[in-house]
């Protein structure tokens, strides 16, 4: 049975949180912020937030400064997902990826035809890594982002969740690299 192994110790990760959109700012920022609180709700520590324009030398900008920091053990950003002519963040991002995730795409279209049926294929979620961090880009609407959260990435981003999870992997993500993340977990 899948759930949270008491007998492991909690990581907490350094997670940065991006938030596409050429109306938004910190204060009216309401997916950023459900991503924050509830990150650091389960114990993680907010890296660094930011707001760009839609725009894809914008966007891979501030992820690929993120991914060079050593720092940084996850990506979550939020907006620009959809079909609009404005939607270029999984355009921004995909070419950065070392591995994409096929699965975190399935598993969140899953999840969200449960909610809001067949409006789920709209959905242009993506998960890959890139420098050792994993990225995961989610729709802007904070429900999306609750739902990515609490159904799929709370569980995966925490190391005693078993019978496996992103943090026990994390490590061995930069094995070309031999530089060390969560410390502390062992795979």
């Amino acid at each position: 049975m899948p759930g949270i192994d008491e007998t492991r110790q909690f990581i907490p990760l350094r997670i940065a949180v991006l938030t596409v959109s050429d109306t938004r700012g910190m204060a009216d920022d309401k997916s950023g912020s459900t991503l924050v609180e509830r990150l650091e709700k389960a114990g993680h520590t907010l890296a660094d937030r930011a707001i760009v324009k839609d725009d894809v030398r914008k966007i891979r900008a501030q992820v690929k400064k993120w991914i060079a920091d050593k720092k940084i053990d996850v990506v979550i950003s939020t907006g620009g997902t959809g079909f609009t002519g404005r939607d270029v963040t999984p355009e921004a991002v995909e070419p950065l990826f070392e591995k994409r995730m096929d699965a975190f795409a399935a598993m969140f279209l899953l999840i969200s035809e449960r909610k809001i049926g067949t409006s789920a294929i709209q959905t242009r979620a993506i998960g890959g890594t890139a420098n050792s961090t994993f990225i995961f880009c989610l729709p802007g609407s904070p429900g999306a982002c609750k739902d990515a959260w609490d159904d799929i990435l709370v569980h995966q981003l925490d190391y005693r969740y078993r019978p496996c999870n992103f943090v026990e992997i994390l490590p061995r993500l930069d094995e070309h690299l031999r530089r060390t993340k969560a410390k502390g977990a062992t795979a």
